[in-house]
């Protein structure tokens, strides 16, 4: 076969193969994945598109974390899915092998941009080795990092939600409601938070055989929130001494409220010193650059 011919086919052969994958790519990121709510409900929530596009790899890797050697990473994994919403979309096997899969599907690609790009300069070539291995430790932390973004803005959402709810249930209980009337009365709102999420699945919990202090140490352990926590020790020492629960509440209420103050005061202070660094590096040269800079012009055109 003539060469011509031959490069004419390779050419054709790589676009129909790009254009394959990328009708892959976007059939992958229109699809919308979803978690089961302990009511049956399904609430949308969303996986990177990098993600979705390697999990169907995932149980290729999966058995590498199987031992009991990786028993710790499968709990910790586990624990965090849990508090950012994803154990019933994201099992830890997966996320575990999601961690291997990024390093090894796409970080040739990035080694092979740094090493064409740096190439492309003389003095920058002795980059290409450090970018392209701090690429790989990237690729390789990027699921962790996600997943701490995740838990730390969904217990921030918890946080915010929880003096309402807290209000809800007092006025609840006071009122003659039982405390788990009081919570199925919480959770029947159309929006679904957070918080109203992990109350749902406290109220399937009892429905399903499970003590109203076993379930609540459950969601407790499983949002890792310091308030959450002391509220929960609360109502479950009251249900062991036979306290009136009214009065827990409203005092819990009112340390919640208490706490999240003291928080917003320690953010305002702390944000004089968070902006010195860009007030030096950017403000500053700026306002100089503006109020000499056409002095340093005209000195410029006259020497």
């Amino acid at each position: 076969m003539p060469a011509p011919f031959l490069g004419r086919l390779s050419v054709v052969l790589w676009a129909v193969a790009a254009s394959l994958f990328a009708w892959y790519v976007s059939g992958i990121a229109r699809q919308i994945t979803y978690v089961t709510l302990a009511d049956g409900r399904r609430q949308e929530r969303r996986l990177p598109l990098a993600f979705r596009l390697l999990l169907p790899l995932a149980p290729n890797i999966a058995p590498l974390f199987d031992g009991p050697s990786a028993s710790r990473l499968r709990e910790r994994a586990d624990a965090m899915l849990a508090s950012g919403g994803y154990d019933g979309l994201l099992s830890a096997r997966e996320f575990l092998s999601l961690k291997i899969l990024l390093p090894v599907c796409l970080g040739p690609f990035w080694c092979l941009l740094s090493s064409v790009g740096f190439r492309s300069s003389p003095r920058l070539a002795s980059l290409a080795l450090p970018v392209s291995l701090l690429g790989l430790v990237l690729l390789y932390s990027w699921p962790m990092i996600w997943l701490r973004r995740a838990v730390r803005r969904r217990q921030t959402a918890i946080l915010r939600s929880l003096p309402f709810v807290l209000d809800l249930l007092t006025l609840s209980v006071e009122a003659g409601l039982d405390f788990m009337s009081a919570l199925r009365r919480c959770t029947e709102r159309t929006s679904v938070d957070p918080l109203s999420e992990e109350l749902l699945r406290v109220v399937h919990e009892t429905q399903v055989g499970s003590s109203r202090r076993d379930a609540l140490r459950a969601m407790s352990a499983r949002v890792g929130l310091s308030d959450l926590r002391s509220v929960v020790s609360a109502l479950v020492q009251a249900d062991e001494l036979g306290v009136s629960l009214g009065s827990i509440l409203r005092i819990q209420s009112a340390q919640v409220r208490a706490r999240r103050f003291e928080r917003a005061e320690r953010l305002a202070n702390e944000a004089p010193v968070k902006l010195l660094a860009p007030l030096m590096l950017f403000i500053f040269p700026a306002v100089f650059l503006i109020l000499l800079g056409p002095v340093f012009h005209q000195m410029m055109h006259r020497l």
